[in-house]
């Protein structure tokens, strides 16, 4: 009896063993099952933040888009009557007597054409210092600029070839130096690099571009026809797809790889243009990194110069923030201080040796009557951005701002010092010539067409800017770790 007692507690233990150990597996499969629902439900909330991000981002870069106000009419209005003050300059030009008109001589027969063109093509440099050396180097903080740094390098080599066309004695032989160009001549490789650099640079800009275009033509319904037209048209059947996106950021990246060796290319080229002739100051080995140095300072400068004009016109001050101009101001310190190695480099060793070849066109620069606007140059274009930006009240967006501003002025001033001057101190003494050649002074005519080329630089980014968002907004998306595949599905209305 006592045995079938002790074997009935035994089952019955046993039964509650089972059944307790039943119970601990129950709750903890309800557990395990509450913690994955929270962990789904934290990351579907923490991707719609992501989406709800993109979306107002989305709708603080197009808000630009949407009107243009009376200001920007106006602004759009002032550009287009220089622009055609500059037509109906340069058809005075060609129309009338170049002596009449301009004046470029035998002597001086580059003038501020062709010190424009050598501006426009070092402010074109901006976009292989931003948008592609950045990029690959997975720099984040490009993001936001990329896009504003393309249009700034497109239109800007856009209005290199106008300064040269304006230059030219007889622009209807353009046709000749692209059919019977001879190679050997330096003409022929600055046209080949520029069309080369013009043609990677519009595709670089327009290739990230596609998305954007699709969000316009989806958001933007309530546009005129002929804009819609272009949405639809340049969107090129874009429907978001992995494979497409993968065609987008390999073509990118080749574009990136290509863009810098062309881009530093085009500004070397056009240094032996001067280094090949035979004039005293550009008699030097030095020009081509001469040149390409001065190219990146300038295009910092340019680009904290538009950073900062988009960010004030458009409100865009959430996406262009102050650590953007703390970058760009430390970008221009190393660039300034590259650049000025490069100029003690060029002058201290014919300063030095202060040959006869030289010593006119020295004396001139340092101490003569082009001096003062030497030396203004100098410290605004080179001493004032290598040292205050240094200091970080200094890289603050207004002062930074200025100082750039500054930086760019001083720049085209550069290139004025370096084409002028070098062709007023030929080989030969100037002799038996009427005095007027023996100085050179733009003349209205010249003035009011490049005056209409940097009106036409203002048109294209502005109209730019109208049409298209001025940030990329997947390339930020991606930065702040948003899934591109979701963003990029159309919302219907």
């Amino acid at each position: 009896m006592e045995k079938q007692i002790i074997e009935s507690e035994k089952g019955v233990k046993e039964m509650l063993n089972i059944s307790s150990e039943a119970e601990e597996k129950e709750k903890y499969r309800l557990m395990e099952e509450k913690l994955l629902l929270y962990k789904e439900t934290q990351n579907d909330s923490a991707e719609n933040a992501k989406i709800e991000k993109y979306r107002i981002m989305e709708e603080d870069l197009l808000r630009p888009l949407q009107k243009i106000g009376m200001a920007g009419k106006i602004w759009i209005g002032f550009l287009i009557a220089v622009i055609l003050c500059g037509v109906y300059a340069y058809y005075l030009q060609e129309a009338r007597s170049k002596y009449e008109t301009i004046s470029l001589r035998d002597y001086t027969m580059w003038g501020v054409y062709i010190s424009t063109f050598v501006f426009y093509v070092a402010l074109s440099l901006v976009g292989a210092l931003i948008s592609a050396i950045l990029k690959l180097i997975k720099f984040e903080w490009y993001r936001p600029l990329s896009r504003i740094a393309e249009i700034i390098a497109v239109a800007s080599i856009v209005m290199a070839g106008v300064c040269i066309v304006a230059a030219m004695g007889r622009p209807e032989r353009l046709y000749f130096l692209l059919t019977y160009g001879r190679i050997q001549s330096p003409i022929v490789w600055d046209v080949i690099v520029i069309m080369t650099y013009i043609t990677a640079s519009c595709l670089l800009l327009f290739m990230p571009l596609i998305p954007g275009i699709v969000t316009c033509r989806d958001r933007l319904t309530d546009k005129p026809g002929w804009q819609k037209w272009i949405y639809r048209t340049l969107s090129f059947g874009w429907k978001g797809s992995p494979e497409q996106w993968n065609i987008v950021r390999k073509s990118v990246k080749l574009l990136a790889v290509m863009v810098i060796p062309v881009g530093i290319s085009i500004h070397t080229v056009t240094a032996w243009l001067f280094a090949s002739t035979l004039r005293p100051e550009w008699d030097s080995t030095n020009f081509g990194p001469y040149f390409v140095s001065g190219a990146f300072t300038l295009g910092a400068a340019g680009m904290i110069v538009a950073v900062y004009t988009f960010r004030k016109v458009y409100k865009l001050e959430k996406y262009l923030e102050e650590k953007h101009f703390d970058y760009l101001g430390k970008m221009l310190v190393l660039l300034s201080l590259c650049y000025l190695y490069f100029n003690v480099n060029e002058y201290y060793v014919p300063s030095y040796k202060m040959s006869t070849l030289h010593a006119d066109h020295l004396m001139d620069m340092f101490t003569g009557k082009t001096a003062p606007t030497y030396w203004l140059v100098i410290l605004f274009g080179i001493g004032i951005p290598a040292v205050l930006p240094m200091f970080p009240a200094m890289r603050k967006p207004l002062p930074l701002t200025i100082i750039a501003g500054l930086a760019v002025i001083a720049a085209w001033f550069k290139r004025y010092l370096i084409v002028v001057p070098g062709l007023s101190h030929p080989f030969l003494p100037i002799q038996d010539v009427p005095k007027s050649w023996m100085h050179y002074f733009p003349s209205l005519v010249e003035m009011t067409v490049i005056a209409a080329t940097f009106a036409a630089l203002l048109l294209i980014i502005t109209l730019f800017s109208r049409l298209f968002p001025i940030i990329s907004l997947w390339e930020v998306a991606e930065g702040d770790g948003i899934s591109i595949q979701k963003i990029s599905k159309p919302i219907k209305k």
